[in-house]
């Protein structure tokens, strides 16, 4: 483990207490699996440098803006505050591919965001609740297979 500096130390003392008078928002290790958090070498980190990364999240992770490769602002839900949504697929639910796209009853499409494939048999408009996580993705659970996909909106 490597000796944390004086200065180091004294940004560390000065963010945690101005951490206590706001809202503390989830640390990196609440908000990514530990697969995810393997995968970007953050567990490489030393505890001083977790907080320190967490700290700065947490201080400057509210103005992030995202674009796409056009440089055009995405979607609304994408940016400022992003609230928790709840529909239902649009006709057969079969699982995932690595590329699948989900029409919701409510006319948004989402797209798998993550590779992987999950077998979930054939379910009629299950009910779906998609919810913000880290770094503005979005994580799509659907009812009645216990199953939970990332995903990010593409119309």
């Amino acid at each position: 483990m490597r000796p944390i500096s004086s200065l180091a130390l004294t940004c560390l003392l000065t963010l945690a207490a101005s951490a206590g008078a706001q809202t503390t928002s989830p640390t990196l290790e609440e908000r990514m699996s530990q697969a995810e958090f393997h995968a970007a070498g953050l567990d490489k980190l030393s505890p001083e440098e977790l907080a320190q990364l967490n700290a700065w999240l947490s201080a400057h992770g509210g103005g992030v803006r995202y674009v796409n490769s056009g440089g055009a602002q995405v979607f609304d839900t994408d940016q400022g505050e992003r609230n928790v949504i709840e529909s239902s697929i649009d006709g057969s639910f079969l699982g995932w591919n690595g590329r699948t796209e989900f029409k919701l009853a409510n006319g948004q499409r989402w797209a798998q965001s993550e590779s992987g494939h999950f077998d979930a048999g054939r379910m009629d408009s299950p009910k779906v609740r998609i919810k913000p996580m880290m770094l503005g993705s979005w994580l799509m659970v659907v009812e009645g297979c216990g199953c939970s996909v990332r995903v990010r909106r593409v119309q």
